[in-house]
């Protein structure tokens, strides 16, 4: 379902019993590189950089539990970004990952944050792209109305359980685009229609009582004060049009964050690393190079 492409693939046990999916692409000598993705996502905005980052290392994709091929969580008090995180130890502990340069687009920075809480040792950079802290539903579109409505949306999706069921993901992925165009959700010049309907086709099959639940969990979680601890390169990326996480909460990240990287994809939406592969591709080369292993690095490991 998420058109990726792995050179292997399979599933662990999480620590509830859940089945979680993970597929692996490349087996270069640079640092391993693990894909975070955004809620609801199972892996369309990696389509483009997957390939590239799998050219020179070994570059782990995963879904969530209740996304894509993993399993529905067994313990729903797990679906938490706190939860997820220590999905992501075992995972790489597992396939054994004794480090990684950590990859999250949107709910996956806040995945990724979480992760460092848990065991900084084993996170050699990290990339957060067009994500935030925390606290997502505060700052959607600039305002906290989604975190205000959606107690209630979660209220009238548990009493009509069938009907909730029945028409989520029903809007036909053309109208949906069309929609979103307009919105200034992505971007209209630049966004493919085969990328969107990724993302759109995963959403229409997930339970919307396990998307409900994380957005709500997203959005009352915060890594905020972990920022000024962070002690490993992180590049920031922000989309200039992003109205999920506005680029003003990247830009204040950055700022908190030691040593951190800001770079601004003009004209981007929240789908930017879809709409510009070429820019994203090129600047994560120039963080990898030049803060997170360089040329000695790998020279040896290829040695």
């Amino acid at each position: 379902m998420d058109g990726m492409e792995y050179d292997e693939s399979g599933f662990v046990e999480a620590e509830d019993g859940t089945r979680l999916f993970y597929g692996v692409r490349g087996s270069g000598p640079g640092v391993p590189a693990i894909l975070n993705d955004g809620i609801g996502c199972d892996g369309f905005v990696w389509r483009y950089l997957q390939p590239h980052l799998a050219e020179s290392r070994r570059v782990i994709h995963w879904h969530y539990r209740g996304h894509g091929r993993s399993g529905p969580p067994q313990d729903h008090g797990l679906l938490t970004i706190e939860g997820i995180a220590r999905d992501l130890r075992l995972l790489m502990d597992r396939l054994d990952v004794p480090e990684a340069m950590l990859f999250g687009h949107s709910m996956g920075t806040q995945v990724e944050l979480e992760l460092y809480r848990l065991c900084p040792d084993r996170v050699r950079g990290m990339s957060l792209l067009c994500g935030s802290f925390g606290r997502v539903t505060h700052t959607f579109h600039g305002s906290d109305v989604l975190s205000q409505m959606l107690p209630g949306i979660r209220a009238v999706a548990k009493r009509h359980r069938g009907l909730a069921r029945a028409i989520w993901g029903r809007v036909p992925t053309p109208l949906a685009l069309r929609l979103a165009k307009l919105s200034g959700e992505v971007d209209s010049v630049t966004i493919r229609e085969e990328d969107f309907r990724r993302y759109w086709e995963h959403i229409a099959v997930m339970d919307p009582d396990v998307f409900l639940q994380l957005l709500d969990a997203a959005g009352e979680h915060s890594a905020e004060d972990l920022l000024g601890e962070i002690a490993v390169p992180v590049l920031v990326f922000a989309a200039e049009r992003d109205t999920f996480t506005p680029p003003e909460l990247a830009e204040a990240m950055t700022q908190a964050i030691p040593g951190a990287e800001l770079f601004i994809l003009r004209g981007g939406s929240h789908a930017a690393p879809v709409e510009q592969p070429m820019t994203v591709q090129l600047r994560v080369d120039k963080f990898l190079a030049e803060r997170v292993e360089g040329v000695t690095d790998v020279a040896l490991a290829s040695a």
